[in-house]
């Protein structure tokens, strides 16, 4: 891809200008944002995220070999997009692992090759700062070499708030105990014209962005989401993004960025259509072009679907994730083309090289463990 072919997908002028900056290395405006949503084709804007990703990764594309512990789908907050809760009230029809249960699901991993454990749930009263501190202990006494990423921005501030302590004393607490990393989750989208519609009982865009930004001063890496495709519009998307990487050129403590895409099985907004996969494909694109400052971007493959996840990989997508072992209902029970999560690392390599992609599998904070470029698959 050069400036000159650009030209052969599209003639407007504003898209030229912005491929232009791309080409010289340089951020686009949020307006520029803008304009690649309102005009730019699938095409001119895979095109530009591809030459970022290939500038910045070559064709090395990332996975790990990680599982999920999801301590409870029970709930007290009630987000209209959730497939995946249970409200407290109706918790009998959900599930609550124990610290032993979970402790023993980490033990079944004993002798694999795994290097993260992935801990997210609904937000359990009776789950509190003190019960988790418990568990990341055991978790570390039993596996120290076991990487723990936990709890979203959502988890972590109701259990402060309910410890009573700050953001930074309870960060402390958790870190101290063995926690080394968060996910991305809870961020949703981050302007209250959408988010005081589907999820306006849990924390704000200010609250997720202080955690995350506390997380950073203190050395801890965290990812960072955008739930798309539901009622937000482009300007919304936008506005997320920016928060997002302002706070990365403040702290540069995020990782990857991870576009989750909205699914309408079993919530209160059935009604609302999913985007299409063209549609998909071009936020992938376009969050690669706009955040130049995330080193990764990360289609989520449970979510996106093991096909589609191959395809973003000429759409600007550096990482798909890892093994999961069908460790994950959340989005299952949204009704995503995968039911049973789970790739065997070998099953990974092939998607990854049928894409004429290197495979890389990676730790959690990116140190390169195995480079599969020479394997047969």
């Amino acid at each position: 891809m050069t400036a000159e072919s650009i030209r052969d997908i599209s003639s407007d002028k504003d898209l030229i200008t912005i491929a232009d900056k791309v080409f010289e290395g340089k951020r686009i405006t949020d307006e520029e944002c803008m304009t690649l949503f309102e005009k730019g084709s699938l095409a001119f804007v895979g095109s530009l995220a591809n030459y970022i990703r290939e500038k910045k990764h070559g064709n090395i594309t990332y996975f790990n070999r990680n599982f999920h512990i999801e301590p409870t789908n029970v709930c007290v907050f009630s987000c209209k997009f959730c497939s995946y809760s249970r409200l407290y009230a109706k918790r009998d029809e959900g599930w609550e692992l124990s610290i032993d249960q979970m402790v023993d699901i980490v033990k079944s991993y004993d002798g694999k090759p795994v290097t993260e454990v992935h801990i997210v749930g609904g937000v359990h009263p009776k789950m509190n700062l003190a019960y988790f501190i418990e568990l990341l202990k055991k978790i570390k006494q039993h596996r120290p070499e076991l990487h723990i990423k936990a709890f979203t921005a959502v988890e972590l501030d109701y259990m402060f708030r309910k410890a009573k302590v700050s953001v930074e004393e309870g960060m402390k607490i958790l870190v101290d105990a063995g926690l080394q990393s968060l996910p991305g989750g809870g961020a949703e989208i981050f302007h209250d014209e959408v988010r005081s519609i589907i999820a306006h009982d849990k924390v704000d865009a200010d609250g997720w962005l202080k955690i995350h930004e506390t997380a950073h001063n203190m050395g801890i890496s965290t990812n960072a989401t955008m739930l798309y495709g539901s009622i937000e519009t482009y300007f919304h998307r936008v506005d997320h993004m920016k928060r997002l990487r302002d706070l990365q050129d403040k702290t540069n403590g995020f990782n990857t960025f991870i576009p989750l895409k909205f699914r309408n099985a079993n919530n209160d907004m059935s009604n609302v259509k999913e985007s299409s996969l063209i549609e998909d494909m071009r936020l992938y694109a376009i969050s690669r072009i706009y955040l130049d400052n995330f080193p990764h971007l990360k289609s989520y493959w449970p979510m996106l679907g093991r096909q589609n996840a191959q395809l973003s990989l000429s759409f600007g997508v550096n990482d798909i994730d890892g093994t999961i072992d069908d460790s994950t209902k959340i989005y299952s029970m949204a009704g995503s083309e995968e039911q049973t999560p789970t790739m065997t690392t070998e099953q990974i390599v092939t998607l990854i090289k049928q894409a004429k992609r290197v495979p890389v599998e990676r730790d959690t904070l990116y140190n390169i463990i195995n480079d599969y470029s020479n394997v047969e698959s």
